[in-house]
């Protein structure tokens, strides 16, 4: 078997070497073939070198780690294990964005060497079954990021929402959680649909951010299934796949929309 190679990908000069060097203490074998300072650097290398495992920071210019990390996925060749992606951040609030995106683990900084020795060592067994990228099961987290959506304080900034205030011409629209079907990305804008919506009538809108958003929502309703889409799981009626492509079917819209392969997972038969 060749040796594994990595790409690390930190805005900060020196926490990128000392994380290199914290690598090649603890897993000799491990190639580090390049270090970026942003996520647009990660999509150029990783499309041209395919490294078996991505060390990303989280906060970078140009591209942060998630969304160069969910890019880099959903280029890959269908041919090829998908890259076995880490995340590594100062934040902890990024977990469960991170987990979403079937991360294998997620490390806090300061980086210390037992928690990454942990680290190598999934990763070793992951590159040793060579298996599809699936998400780590809640058990085999580490005990810090164990039950973050009940962190004191956290569920008064996340209490989902129950009512979204949209704008539609010169009017605010007041739309009931309940009856949005998705939520798409367009331009700077959130789109809202809903399935009695009348498709003559102007799009009702949103200001913030669709990562932000997903946030404030209950997630056992809404699920992000692409960069682009947050869905009510409640309004799909059946997933399809077809050429590596899941697709999910809406029960009162037309629209079929794109599951991307980082959300993929999350659509299996029980």
């Amino acid at each position: 078997m060749t040796s594994p190679c990595a790409l690390i990908a930190e805005d900060e000069p020196v926490l990128a070497e000392a994380l290199r060097r914290q690598l090649a203490q603890l897993w000799p074998e491990l190639q580090v073939t390049h270090v970026v300072g942003d996520g647009q650097q990660v999509l150029d290398l990783a499309s041209r070198h395919r490294p078996d495992i991505l060390f990303l920071d989280i906060h970078m210019p140009r591209l942060n780690g998630l969304d160069a990390a969910e890019h880099v996925v959903e280029a890959w060749p269908h041919d090829r294990p998908l890259p076995l992606v880490v995340f590594i951040t100062a934040y902890d609030h990024h977990a469960v964005r991170a987990f979403e995106r079937a991360a294998i683990d997620y490390v806090l900084k300061p980086v210390r060497p037992e928690r990454l020795a942990l680290t190598c060592m999934r990763l070793q067994q992951q590159l040793a079954r060579r298996e599809p990228l699936a998400p780590v099961h809640e058990d085999a987290l580490p005990a810090h990021l164990m039950d973050l959506r009940r962190a004191p304080g956290l569920a008064e900034v996340e209490a989902p929402l129950r009512v979204l205030q949209a704008a539609a011409g010169s009017s605010i629209y007041l739309i009931p959680v309940e009856e949005v079907v998705y939520l798409e990305a367009s331009d700077k804008y959130v789109r809202v649909v809903t399935a009695t919506q009348d498709a003559h009538a102007p799009d009702w809108l949103i200001r913030t951010p669709l990562r932000e958003l997903v946030h404030r929502l209950d997630p056992s309703l809404f699920w992000q299934v692409h960069r682009s889409h947050v869905v009510n799981v409640r309004a799909v009626e059946r997933i399809s796949r077809q050429e590596h492509r899941t697709r999910l079917h809406l029960r009162q819209r037309p629209e079929v929309l794109e599951v991307s392969r980082l959300y993929a997972h999350r659509f299996k038969a029980m």
